[in-house]
């Protein structure tokens, strides 16, 4: 059943009785949003994180 063993459904039940159906959804969104936001970070180019540290290091020297 699509590569789920007896863990993963115990644990999905666990999930569902402490949760409950109605914030699944909403559970899942934010999930997802923290999970796009990290490869975001990750994949953004390094350019950007150094264009910031310079600016900040230019404004503290004037």
């Amino acid at each position: 059943m699509f590569g789920l063993g007896m863990p993963e459904i115990i644990i999905l039940i666990i999930i569902l009785i402490i949760f409950g159906p109605g914030k699944l959804p909403d559970l899942g969104k934010a999930i997802g949003k923290s999970i796009k936001d990290f490869k975001k970070t990750i994949h953004e180019p390094d350019d950007k994180k150094n264009d910031d540290s310079t600016k900040s290091h230019e404004n503290e020297n004037k």
